[in-house]
């Protein structure tokens, strides 16, 4: 899953969205140089990526992109299932999108300094364009899939994978509805366990 879905599978806790937000930057157990609520989310965060990526409904959306894309398949389909939440917002959670999406760059810009570099590098410019918000749309994906093609210096074709998501639309909107209820129990029982075992 991408950025926007993370951080909704967070919950409440403003620590467990910040380290659910910065876990790709924190390798191997680095997780322990941080306050306990924030380990909880990075903690989290890998929990939700291996069961995405174990996932047979996942293998689905992945093995259609395949053949064009390869290993950069399961990247592209961690974007567009972030369209499909996106989109379909209004039934996943009763705050407005654009709210929502705000409250978090707020709550980002309040704890920049305990944003890794690389996070701090990144955060200005998803602020800037609004990439959460532009999820939502077909030509806001296609924007991100652009830039996400030009961060691997055009080798992985990526920006063309708009055109697979137009083309295979309602096939990849119901294998993410199907997937994400399933990720939505997962993670909640997560939260739970983690809540448990590290307070």
């Amino acid at each position: 899953m991408n950025f926007l879905a993370h951080i909704y599978l967070s919950g409440t806790d403003e620590n467990i969205i910040i380290g659910n937000f910065i876990a790709d930057a924190i390798k191997g157990k680095k997780y322990q140089n941080y306050p306990l609520p924030i380990q909880k989310g990075i903690l989290l965060h890998r929990e939700i990526d291996t069961f995405t990526d174990s996932h047979p409904v996942v293998h689905q959306s992945t093995a259609r992109l395949h053949k064009n894309y390869s290993h950069y398949s399961g990247v592209i389909v961690d974007i567009l299932y972030d369209h499909f939440l996106a989109k379909n917002w209004k039934h996943y959670h009763p705050q407005p999108l654009a709210v929502f999406v705000q409250e978090f760059y707020t709550l980002i810009r309040k704890n920049f300094t305990k944003l890794p570099a690389r996070i701090q590098r990144l955060t200005p410019y998803m602020i800037a364009d609004n990439w959460l918000l532009s999820y939502a749309t077909i030509e806001g994906i296609g924007r991100i899939l652009a830039q996400m093609n030009v961060r691997t210096k055009g080798i992985a074709k990526m920006n063309l994978a708009v055109k697979d998501l137009e083309k295979h639309y309602d096939s990849f909107e119901n294998e993410f509805t199907l997937f994400f209820e399933e990720l939505k129990a997962y993670s909640a029982q997560k939260l739970i366990e983690l809540n448990r075992n590290h307070n």
